[in-house]
């Protein structure tokens, strides 16, 4: 925050909490009016005639107490701008606090599923570990994933026997721990309209979708100039670079002629975040378990 909206924070914050105390002495009644009195305001609400009393001394001692207490947390914490507190507390702090002691309190829960290997924590014996692993995903993967893990648009399906990197543990951790970085260039440029419409109808030829026959033979010829690098001579992918198969019928973007075409004209950029700084090494573990489970169970 900049000096000048600091200054600003800081002087409305003040002026409304004493704005509001010297409001509070101006309508207080002296101390020799009586505490009662049958003297109204003057006016009426639907026939209610409010008296002219004044403000119970309990009220009053409370509402001195709570303007106290605003200054006292004031100086304490963070509340005038760029005024960190004497206290020197933080929102971010604290949460570390509390992460730190929940990681003290819950790591030998944790260390007593960290030895056994991915396959063994998807046995029936280690039911209550991959429930821990199950709710770990939906805190950190269901936003992308779905809750069930069953991905969305641009997001892929981790139930099914189909993965662009490869479907075994140690390949799974280490997308989790890295991350991944997907990229399909565009094409468009390249080709042209009219070599987008052909490649497209030859990629869906590839998966036994009906295409137009002509093109298709045009686009198989600019396949093998252009894509065959990544995606093989026979359409199946590459794993390596995680260049999906075309052969499959499963697709990522949908598998309709527009959203194709869409792809090979301006190109995909998928990216799988890391979460090596984000989770522990055992946390990782139990959800990499738990998403191996989804397609091995």
């Amino acid at each position: 925050m900049s000096a000048f909206w600091s200054a600003w924070v800081t002087i409305i914050t003040l002026a409304v909490i004493l704005g509001c105390t010297w409001l509070l002495f101006q309508t207080r009644k002296s101390e020799n009016y009586k505490e009662e009195t049958d003297q109204t305001v003057g006016h009426s609400f639907d026939g209610i005639e409010e008296y002219d009393n004044p403000l119970p001394k309990w009220w009053f001692q409370m509402f001195l107490a709570t303007v106290v207490f605003g200054l006292v947390y004031l100086v304490l914490y963070p509340g005038l701008g760029n005024f960190k507190g004497l206290l020197g507390w933080t929102s971010a702090g604290q949460w570390e606090e509390e992460m730190a002691h929940a990681e003290e309190n819950y790591r030998p829960v944790f260390a007593k599923y960290a030895a056994l290997s991915v396959e063994d924590l998807i046995k029936p014996e280690n039911e209550a570990g991959l429930k821990m692993g199950q709710r770990m995903f939906a805190n950190n993967c269901s936003l992308c994933h779905g809750t069930a893990g069953t991905g969305a648009h641009g997001f892929p399906n981790l139930t099914d026997s189909d993965w662009l990197y490869g479907g075994n543990p140690d390949t799974i951790m280490q997308t989790i721990v890295h991350g991944r970085q997907g990229a399909m260039p565009a094409w468009g440029a390249v080709l042209g309209e009219e070599g987008v419409r052909d490649v497209t109808s030859y990629v869906l030829t590839l998966s036994g979708s009906e295409a137009d026959s002509e093109a298709a033979a045009r686009g198989k010829t600019q396949f093998q100039a252009l894509c065959t690098a990544c995606h093989g001579v026979d359409g199946k992918g590459m794993q390596a670079l995680g260049a999906p198969n075309l052969t499959d019928d499963v697709w990522l973007y949908g598998n309709s002629f527009a959203e194709i075409a869409h792809t090979i004209r301006a190109g995909r950029n998928g990216v799988m975040p890391a979460h090596k700084d984000l989770l522990s090494e055992e946390k990782i573990k139990l959800i990499t378990a738990y998403v191996y489970s989804l397609s091995n169970q």
